[in-house]
């Protein structure tokens, strides 16, 4: 299972980044593809996650600045997507792309580290004053 995450760098605050995550080793129809982040000083932590069905969920903080969406597979490789919008200085950290295995109807999007099975690696994003 391989999970690479792309697109972060430098912004200046108000700007915008569109952060991409390429899956392959699965059939992530069947998982939430979600997105955490790791900001200097603290816990890693959710950002967003969405479904196949295109259902989503936000953390409060970035709701009405990110929207994430997925693309349709092709081949076996799925992408997922992190549009960032209105960015702050205190966004500025780390990103990683996850994947949590769906094993039950009905079961919930998961919106902490230890409910997700695979990880990327993290891309930085870095926004200036």
């Amino acid at each position: 299972v391989q999970l690479q995450a792309s697109g972060g760098g430098l912004v200046q605050a108000g700007g915008s980044l569109s952060l991409s995550c390429a899956a392959s080793g699965r059939i992530f129809s069947s998982y939430t593809m979600g997105w955490f982040r790791q900001t200097p000083g603290k816990e890693r932590e959710f950002v967003a996650a969405t479904r196949w069905s295109g259902s989503a969920k936000y953390a409060d903080f970035v709701k009405g600045r990110f929207i994430i969406s997925r693309d349709n597979a092709r081949g076996t490789v799925y992408r997922w997507f992190l549009q960032m919008n209105s960015l702050k200085t205190e966004d500025t950290g780390v990103h990683f792309c996850a994947a949590e295995r769906i094993s039950a109807i009905g079961q919930p999007m998961g919106i902490t580290p230890e409910k997700y099975d695979y990880w990327g690696q993290g891309t930085l994003v870095t926004v200036s004053s």
